[in-house]
């Protein structure tokens, strides 16, 4: 299944600019006042996971720890993945103290719940700077077993390639440019695909046949395609996610920013596929350079109950 019910969130203990990332994120933007940073971002992921279960979401919440500190742990979908067949991936990444977060007990709560059957583990390919930044490097069509990736610093051909042959995953491969004409460093600020729609920031893509290609691939798997531009690219609409509540009614999750982005014509076009759910995490996205998708981990692995 394309979408899942559950979610796993971490809340955390101290959220902060982390400069370890802000290199190759152009979204991230320093607070003034780091304090009052922390407690507003606390305050819009509390809301953020209070609509979420209001609208029939299982959300797993998970306590960061304040040491050692691992100020990006709110994104929690960049370090694992999970699968229907019980396969939990664990990914290389480039931040060394994103690398902290395996170690902070998520695994370990996982392992309690869920029946993981496997393990595949690439973080060693960091010893080699070889990275995979999970589910913000890659977008999944669980369904057709497609991986849509654009070529960055956190996103490496070799590491793709190991992940598509132990999931028997197809890939499709792109280059993807900011209006700066800058790699953009994470496939899901500038993409999603659900059930019946795909929405995608075409114009990022420099090369006219990789992003044909591109098209091609999301129209032939059945999908209807929501183009954005750069505007909307940079209020994070790429950067959404599909769930679905108790009774399997689609949910299509976003920040208040990217709601805000779409034109009249676009937000009929999500309202025909699904309802969408609209948070409020605007200091969190400015600051943490991440939006309502790279918030949610998704749990596709069978209960263990």
């Amino acid at each position: 299944m394309q979408t899942t019910n559950t979610v796993l969130m971490i809340r955390p203990a101290r959220f902060a600019f982390n400069p370890d990332t802000a290199a190759n994120n152009r979204f991230q933007q320093a607070p003034l006042d780091p304090e009052t940073a922390s407690a507003k971002a606390l305050e819009e992921f509390d809301g953020y996971v209070d609509t979420l279960r209001q609208h029939g979401v299982d959300v797993l919440v998970v306590q960061d720890t304040p040491e050692p500190h691992t100020p990006d742990s709110i994104f929690p979908n960049n370090c694992w993945s999970s699968h229907a067949d019980g396969s939990l991936v664990l990914y290389p990444m480039e931040g060394e103290n994103r690398r902290l977060e395996r170690s902070k007990g998520v695994l370990g709560v996982l392992q309690e719940r869920f029946a993981i059957q496997r393990t595949i583990d690439l973080s060693p390919l960091e010893q080699q700077n070889l990275f995979l930044e999970g589910t913000g490097s890659m977008v999944l069509d669980r369904e057709h077993r497609i991986s849509y990736a654009c070529h960055s610093g956190r996103t490496h051909e070799r590491a793709l390639r190991q992940f598509a042959e132990q999931l028997d995953y197809r890939l499709c491969l792109f280059h993807a440019v900011d209006r700066q004409q800058a790699p953009i460093y994470h496939s899901n600020v500038m993409m999603n695909v659900g059930r019946q729609l795909a929405v995608a920031c075409l114009d990022a893509l420099p090369r006219q046949d990789e992003r044909h290609a591109l098209e091609h691939s999301l129209r032939d798997t059945g999908k209807q395609v929501l183009a954005l531009n750069f505007d909307q690219l940079e209020n994070f609409a790429g950067n959404m996610l599909e769930v679905h509540d108790r009774d399997g009614h689609s949910l299509l999750v976003m920040s208040r920013s990217a709601w805000r982005s779409l034109d009249t014509q676009q937000r009929r076009q999500v309202e025909r596929h699904s309802h969408p759910l609209v948070v409020n995490i605007d200091h969190i996205e400015r600051i943490g350079g991440g939006s309502a998708r790279c918030m949610l981990a998704e749990i596709h692995l069978p209960s263990r109950h």
